[in-house]
């Protein structure tokens, strides 16, 4: 196990700053952001929209109060970490980064509380600690659009009624009763998908939305709301600005962190990810810097995308900047170029046999393809585990689904290439077992020959 100790400051208090600067970074965006005049009213108009996927908070506010909303989760999200017995580690940056992302297109300042308030119930029913649950506090958050909806449109499926005393209260009953099975639910995941699916909480993010959409609109016989996506414009300015600043910032605090060095990334790149703790094994420095390298190398790709596709400047909205973010949560738990390169590759490759040979219609930048990619991520313990030729399989299994996922659950769960994850590890993983060796039997093997 790596040195926890960074001077006076040990790991749990360096992933703690670590989170409150992020947060700070996000007001720091707010308050640079070129309409930052309209912060406020902004800020109001994404409290007041319906979340339903996909909705791009920089056309429904604004930019200054879209970087206002996720400054506002994140510090929320930062100071719960805080509390004392808190569980911190790893998964901790995951579930950070995670939430704030999501703050880009579909968590917002309002309707997160509801789910916040189940997991503290289910807490206080086993009668153990909050902090304890402040991981799957934040995980909770994945029918955040659900709770919007309950609250400002339910059971119009067009039409926004406003606040309404019933709508208060269907709003709190619905996201508490999420929240409060969220914990048990994300606890059993694992032993779906054997840790090869990294967003695991989307078992219940995904179920508890199928559910909720049955008993809500099929059986009293109402109309889900249409999934129609809401973009605007590109700002690459504003995205390109702010992830390579951020990303650039937060290699040179993991250097420093790691006493000036980037000695051990190189074996954290050979790392299969497969139930990593990239904190516990290589220390916060390290992991900070892979969320640093890592988030800059996405970037980069969907640069790359945008310029093979012959429009470099398109598509990067909110949504895009948002799944940035979901995209390098992992970065400090499983994943780091070194296993993500083969996901990335699967879905150029198969999306380019898709829309060129086979006449699909999702090329590899439409932003519904640029989301699935986020959440294909997921998968990379089946690339570390099982070799590049899997990832690259794997990438390409999910991009052949997960643009189905969202009618079973009504667009209103934030999960939903993460469950795609877990139906591609369900299906896959059981394979690779049955007729393929790990990266661990394979050296086994090689070592016993010698």
């Amino acid at each position: 196990m790596a040195n926890q100790k960074n001077g006076s400051l040990n790991s749990v208090n360096i992933i703690r700053i670590f989170l409150l600067a992020s947060s700070a970074a996000y007001l720091i965006g707010a308050a640079a952001a070129p309409d930052r005049g309209e912060m406020l009213t902004g800020l109001a108009q994404i409290l007041m929209s319906p979340a339903q996927l996909t909705k791009d908070y920089f056309i429904i506010g604004s930019i200054s109060g879209t970087f206002l909303n996720v400054g506002l989760v994140g510090l929320v999200c930062a100071a719960m970490t805080c509390l004392p017995g808190a569980v911190v580690n790893g998964a901790t940056i995951a579930a950070y980064f995670l939430t704030t992302g999501f703050s880009f297109w579909g968590i917002n300042f309002l309707n997160m509380w509801p789910f916040f308030l189940g997991v503290m119930i289910h807490a206080l029913v086993l009668k153990e600690p909050f902090p304890k649950y402040v991981n799957l506090a934040m995980f909770a958050t994945a029918l955040c659009p659900l709770a919007s909806e309950m609250l400002l449109r339910y059971p119009n499926s067009e039409e926004i009624h406003g606040v309404t005393l019933s709508g208060v209260a269907l709003m709190l009953v619905v996201g508490i009763l999420i929240g409060f099975m969220t914990p048990a639910m994300a606890a059993h995941s694992p032993n779906v998908h054997k840790g090869y699916d990294l967003y695991s909480a989307a078992l219940p993010g995904v179920l508890l939305g199928l559910f909720a959409v049955a008993v809500l609109y099929k059986t009293l016989g109402h109309d889900v709301p249409a999934i129609t996506a809401t973009l605007g414009g590109s700002h690459p300015g504003v995205v390109w600005t702010f992830c390579m600043v951020f990303f650039a910032l937060c290699v040179l605090a993991g250097w420093w962190l790691n006493g000036k060095s980037a000695k051990g990334y190189m074996d954290m790149l050979k790392d299969t990810g497969h139930k990593a703790d990239f904190v516990a094994k290589y220390g916060p420095g390290l992991a900070i810097m892979n969320v640093g390298i890592y988030g800059l190398m996405i970037l980069a790709y969907y640069i790359f995308v945008n310029l093979l596709m012959g429009d470099a400047l398109s598509g990067f909205n909110s949504v895009t900047l948002g799944i940035v973010f979901c995209m390098v949560c992992f970065g400090a738990a499983g994943s780091h170029p070194g296993n993500i390169w083969p996901i990335m590759v699967g879905y150029v490759a198969f999306s380019f046999i898709a829309t060129n040979l086979l006449g699909g219609v999702f090329p590899v930048n439409a932003q519904a393809i640029m989301v699935g990619l986020c959440f294909a991520s997921g998968l990379t313990p089946i690339a570390g585990n099982y070799g590049w030729w899997a990832g690259i399989l794997a990438g390409g299994m999910h991009y052949f689904l997960v643009t189905s996922i969202p009618a079973i659950h009504g667009g209103f769960s934030l999960y939903n290439g993460g469950f795609t994850s877990l139906v591609i590890a369900t299906i896959l993983v059981p394979q690779l077992e049955t007729f393929c060796k790990t990266k661990e039997q394979r050296l086994a093997a090689k070592n016993a020959k010698k």
